[in-house]
């Protein structure tokens, strides 16, 4: 095949790419996405407040134990330049944009993201992904895109809303534990799974994922219902009994069965 560079976006490498690997290639390879679900917009306020809160405010006072230094950056969309990966035929960049950069004291930048939800050793491993990608963006950016480097810290703001109070008749408050997750920044094992997913890319289209994908299960629903459609109107006789037979889906595609069916188990294939 021909070497490709293939676009890869933070979320994707963590939502989609975890959610199903064929809706995932479809989309990097082929431009095909899933339909468009908008975030509940709720989330977006949250992150945009939460955003202009904390700007210009000292990072160590936000998140105890981190190093001291100055929320800077708010939402600012990166590019990096071209990753050639051992062992991978193809090629890719990351395009995206992070939530927040705080500028350290000693010079270097800490990259941090915004979390509404109870925080998790699993989730927080995905999302380390979207903080790697950010990193590789900022320190080999494209021509003319954003540049700060060296990047040195990494971490996470988890939002748990768990109070609510009703301030006046017009007026509600929406209170919530937060909690700031360090994140171990490893490029060795992030390149690792950039190679891992650019093979993926370069391989065959991955199966359909019916059994945890939605979309992938409602592909599947609508052909089998197209089948249906163009035999409608041509339903044979049952082989044991002569009555009418219906279709149905089995484990092995659609079938014809008896309407009898328990009593008679007619069957024919399609």
């Amino acid at each position: 095949m021909t070497p490709m560079n293939y676009k890869l976006t933070p979320s994707d490498l963590t939502f989609l790419y975890e959610g199903c690997k064929h809706c995932f290639v479809m989309k990097v390879k082929y431009g095909i996405a899933q339909p468009s679900v908008p975030i509940p917009g709720v989330f977006s306020v949250i992150a945009a407040l939460q955003k202009d809160y904390y700007s210009n405010r000292r990072l160590e006072e936000i998140c105890p134990g981190f190093p001291p230094g100055t929320i800077k950056h708010g939402e600012k969309w990166v590019k990096s330049d071209t990753l050639q990966l051992p062992g991978s035929q193809s090629n890719c960049y990351i395009s995206g944009r992070f939530d927040i950069v705080a500028e350290l004291d000693d010079k270097s930048y800490a990259i941090l993201d915004f979390k509404t939800g109870s925080p998790s050793t699993e989730k927080s491993a995905m999302y380390s992904r979207q903080l790697h990608s950010y990193i590789v963006a900022l320190e080999h950016p494209a021509e003319d895109a954003l540049k700060l480097t060296p990047i040195s810290k990494l971490g996470l703001i988890y939002f748990t809303p768990d109070r609510y109070e009703n301030l006046d008749v017009s007026r509600q408050s929406l209170e919530g534990q937060i909690e700031c997750v360090d994140i171990r920044r490893d490029d060795n094992e992030f390149l690792s799974f950039l190679s891992e997913v650019v093979n993926l890319l370069d391989g065959p289209l991955p199966a359909i994922e019916g059994d945890k994908c939605d979309w992938c299960k409602y592909h599947t629903k609508k052909s089998n219902l197209n089948v249906s459609a163009e035999v409608a109107g041509n339903n044979p006789k049952c082989p044991k009994c002569e009555s009418d037979m219906q279709l149905k889906s089995g484990k092995f595609g659609n079938f014809w069965s008896c309407v009898k069916f328990p009593d008679c188990r007619g069957t024919r294939n399609i």
